[in-house]
C-alpha cells in the first residue's frame, strides 16, 4: 500500500501548476505565501494576564496601565 502511494504521488512543480490553472498565478501565490508566513508565527504571550503567565510558568509581566506615560497634551506653551 505504502509503495503504490509513492507511486502515484505527482511532483510539487506539477501540482502548483494545477493549482495555478484551476484558481489562478495570484491566489495560489497569496495562498502559498500565507501558509509559509502561518507556519513563522510564534506564539505570542503578551496578551496574556498575570495569572495566566503564572499557571504556565512564566514571569509576570508589569502592569503597563499603572506607568506613568509621557503624553503631549502635558505640553504647556
Amino acid at each position: 500500500m505504502r509503495e503504490a502511494q509513492f507511486v502515484n504521488v505527482d511532483t510539487l512543480a506539477t501540482t502548483v501548476d494545477d493549482l495555478c490553472l484551476k484558481f489562478g498565478t495570484w491566489k495560489t501565490a497569496r495562498a502559498l505565501l500565507r501558509a509559509a508566513l502561518r507556519r513563522r508565527q510564534t506564539n505570542q504571550i503578551s496578551h496574556l494576564s498575570n495569572r495566566m503567565r503564572r499557571d504556565i510558568g512564566l514571569p509576570e509581566s508589569e502592569d503597563v496601565l499603572l506607568k506613568a506615560r509621557f503624553s503631549f497634551l502635558d505640553i504647556r506653551l
